[in-house]
């Protein structure tokens, strides 16, 4: 009987099952998939189950290949010397290759209060924390969004659209990705729905207690319910583990997505660091680094040298209510472009891109190796920031 490789995902989000399910295509290579829950959570959806109007969990049965086996638990340490991961549970699971899909979560809040009185919302297990405390609060209660990115957007319009009382504190401007053009289209909305925005340097969050936010400039804002959206962290597992690591904690790879420390571990997602310049964190940037990652170990199974990143973006959607969206264009090195689709074709082609996430997933877990997204020509931008950075510094020698 043909010996076979062992390959250790760790993390079952849109990166971990995209690579779990891809490297599947090969019958000599056993996939385990380590995940702290036993659901696949459709993060994208988090502000829906937060207004009540949708669920952001999925079975893994209809995302995740058969012959995939599911570990729930957590990794506590990777043994990079050992090839082995420890488990919370006690227990341990050996590797030939391990792909490294750990994922974001909410940053650490360091405004005071914030920790104490804010909800994040960045995972399910805290949208679901927030769940009883907005239905205990009146309708009229003030509710204060903190954060004005895509998911403190969504969020503030779903509440909003529900008929409650809700402040978007921007903390700078709103939709920082958002062309001038799209930042009004959303802006319009959030004013007709009947969002309070608050935008400029002095918008920032300086004290949460527990019935208000102070801001920067001194002003102070009622707020019975403080939902906090501003940042994305990552875990800490790979410095935990002696592997080198960004400042925010990603693991550094190369454009194989590569660990700089070890040619058998690779990563994938939003705690992925490749050549110190990571890509924005997203379920349009995972999932192609999810396949490429499985890509990289499959190729290092036969012997050939895998391919480089070749990351292409397109557009980002957000969703203002379930009848009103934006769909915001944007050229291959994620700038965003004069163009975009708004009103009900926006929330449409939203919703369309939500169901193809796990279509994506599902396809590639039937039909593994079938997913080419992440083979799409990208942006000049990133290359061109690869030779500047090259010019001035090589990133960290490979340890071989």
């Amino acid at each position: 009987m043909a010996e076979k490789t062992d390959v250790v995902v760790i993390g079952g989000g849109y990166a971990g099952v995209m690579a779990a399910n891809r490297l599947t295509q090969r019958g000599d290579v056993t996939v385990t998939l380590i995940n702290p829950r036993p659901a696949f959570v459709h993060r994208v959806r988090l502000h829906q189950l937060v207004g009540g109007t949708g669920s952001a969990v999925v079975d893994y049965q209809e995302v995740l290949a058969e012959s995939v086996r599911l570990v729930v638990d957590s990794v506590t340490r990777i043994d990079a010397a050992g090839r082995g991961v420890e488990l919370a549970s006690g227990g341990a699971v050996g590797y030939d290759y391990l792909v490294y899909a750990v994922g974001s979560g909410s940053a650490d809040p360091r405004v005071p209060g914030a920790a104490e009185f804010a909800y994040p919302i960045a995972g399910l297990e805290e949208a679901q924390r927030l769940l009883p405390v907005l239905d205990a609060a009146p309708a009229s209660a003030a509710v204060t969004v903190v954060g004005a990115g895509p998911t403190g957007i969504e969020t503030a319009a779903e509440l909003a659209e529900q008929g409650r009382s809700v402040t978007l504190v921007c903390g700078g401007v709103l939709g920082p990705y958002l062309h001038r053009r799209g930042r009004r289209s959303v802006a319009g909305r959030l004013a007709a729905l009947g969002v309070r925005v608050v935008e400029g340097a002095d918008a920032k969050v300086t004290v949460v207690t527990r019935d208000a936010v102070r801001l920067a400039d001194g002003r102070e804002l009622p707020s019975a319910v403080t939902i906090w959206t501003a940042g994305f962290g990552v875990p800490d597992l790979a410095a935990r583990s002696g592997l080198s690591a960004d400042a925010l904690g990603r693991l550094l790879t190369d454009e194989t997505l590569t660990s700089v420390d070890d040619k058998r571990i690779v990563a994938a997602g939003d705690s992925a660091a490749p050549s110190g310049l990571p890509l924005r964190m997203s379920c349009q940037a995972a999932m192609p680094l999810g396949a490429r990652a499985a890509d990289t170990v499959l190729s290092r199974l036969v012997g050939e040298q895998p391919e480089t990143l070749n990351q292409s973006f397109g557009a980002q959607c957000i969703s203002l209510g379930r009848g009103t969206g934006v769909f915001q264009f944007g050229n291959r090195s994620d700038a965003a472009v004069w163009f975009h689709i708004d009103g009900r074709l926006g929330a449409k082609m939203k919703e369309a891109v939500c169901k193809g996430i796990v279509k994506h997933l599902a396809d590639e877990a039937h039909k593994p190796g079938g997913y080419s997204l992440h083979r799409m020509k990208g942006g000049a931008g990133r290359q061109n920031a690869l030779e500047t950075m090259s010019a001035e510094a090589p990133l960290v020698e490979r340890v071989s």
